[in-house]
């Protein structure tokens, strides 16, 4: 108790220095926060939304689809599966659903692009990043009816609007080539332009009609978890419970590997700039620990000469660094709360420096800078500063309990 209070008191003999170095902690705080936080949020919202455009967090698929995906890989008992999944800890919701190639025509041009066909009653504007987006018109109303949805820009393309016919051809199941004829009764704008010119949804039951599929087959169920930080677990739950052969279950980083690529490569420079943000913080807290030790020669040299030992002196310059931890922490939540607050609630725009393509390794990118923060971040952030000032204050304190007592006396 005794060392805590005169390490105290020491700390405060240079107020400008310890309020200089204070706020240097502080500041350093609020850029870890700022890159952390962004990061959390950003991750997270640009995971969702990829998982939202088809293949969820975790997909269920047959053996070999995702390197060569086909119509004539299909997934039997889909129905069944779902059922299943839906129980499993952890995972929020699940879809059936048939993902394929196609040629999208109108009279006056033909297109290439993907389909995606789903049980509209159990879709949900959650899950489903095309319901979100919805412009114009209306989503599907039956499994079973020629309806279509679409993209603004294919409709453009297409010189399609709502009522108009739309062909689509395909190959089924067989490897055969079939064509219908479908009805645009909706048109979606998510803002990535390959998605808009290019995909179209259309009705499971119709689809599975066209490409002679059974009624319980589709290529894809699709789980959306809870919390994408535990997508390995929720996949790990998944394959204990269905333990099915012929059947891949994949996490997104799997069925979506540009956009983990990007995550990933976001996320290392990330920590880069965290880790130079500490060296900064820690050299400004080893410089302000060890001009106290240097100045404070002729006074520990005193201190050792009426008995107190080297540990001593290890411990007290170590309980000032802590001290100065917990300065510079307090200063870093007075700096950083009105800051996180305004990212949090309100964000800055990047729009106009973005442009109209919202998207990266073809998913929707938010172009609005937030920020969010798990509780293990702020555990590793803290934790982060008090190992950073522990460190930083090693040298100064073995350097006080090693100054010879009748050198540092000599000293005026």
């Amino acid at each position: 108790m005794r060392v805590t209070l005169f390490a105290w008191r020491n700390l405060w003999r240079r107020k400008r220095r310890t309020l200089i170095t204070g706020f240097s902690i502080g500041f350093g705080i609020m850029l870890a926060v700022t890159f952390t936080g962004t990061g959390d949020y950003g991750y997270t919202n640009m995971i969702n939304a990829g998982a939202n455009m088809g293949f969820g967090h975790v997909t269920i698929e047959r053996q070999g689809y995702n390197l060569s995906p086909g119509l004539d890989k299909p997934v039997e008992n889909s129905e069944q599966v779902r059922d299943i999944v839906l129980k499993i800890e952890g995972v929020n919701n699940a879809y059936v659903r048939i993902m394929g190639q196609a040629m999208f025509a109108s009279a006056n041009k033909t297109v290439g692009g993907m389909f995606l066909a789903v049980h509209p009653k159990e879709e949900s504007a959650e899950h489903n990043l095309f319901i979100r987006s919805m412009v114009s018109g209306e989503m599907l109303s039956s499994s079973d009816n020629r309806d279509v949805v679409i993209g603004t820009h294919l409709a453009k393309k297409l010189n399609l609007r709502l009522g108009k016919k739309l062909i689509y051809t395909t190959t089924d199941a067989n490897g055969e080539i079939v064509s219908a004829i479908s009805r645009v009764t909706g048109i979606f704008e998510t803002g990535v332009k390959e998605i808009d010119g290019g995909l179209v949804m259309l009705p499971i039951n119709t689809v599975r009609n066209q490409i002679g599929y059974k009624n319980d087959e589709a290529t894809l169920v699709a789980a959306l978890v809870n919390d994408q930080r535990y997508t390995q677990a929720v996949r790990d739950r998944v394959a204990r419970r269905l333990n099915a052969k012929n059947v891949e279950i994949l996490t997104w980083k799997q069925t979506q590997g540009d956009m983990a690529g990007i995550v990933a490569m976001d996320r290392g420079s990330n920590y880069i700039s965290q880790i130079l943000i500490g060296l900064l913080i820690a050299a400004g807290i080893f410089n302000t620990l060890l001009m106290s030790v240097l100045e404070r020669r002729r006074e520990f040299g005193i201190m050792m000469a009426v008995g107190m030992t080297p540990a001593t002196l290890f411990k007290l310059i170590m309980t000032e660094s802590l001290w100065l931890a917990a300065v510079g922490i307090i200063f870093g939540v007075i700096i950083t709360t009105p800051w996180y607050w305004y990212l949090y609630n309100i964000g800055i725009d990047f729009t106009g420096a973005i442009g109209d393509d919202y998207s990266a390794g073809g998913v929707l990118v938010d172009p609005v800078m937030k920020i969010r923060l798990f509780k293990e971040s702020i555990i590793s952030i803290l934790s982060g500063v008090f190992l950073l000032t522990l460190a930083s204050g090693l040298y100064p304190a073995w350097k006080a309990g090693h100054i010879p007592p009748v050198q540092s006396l000599m000293q005026r």
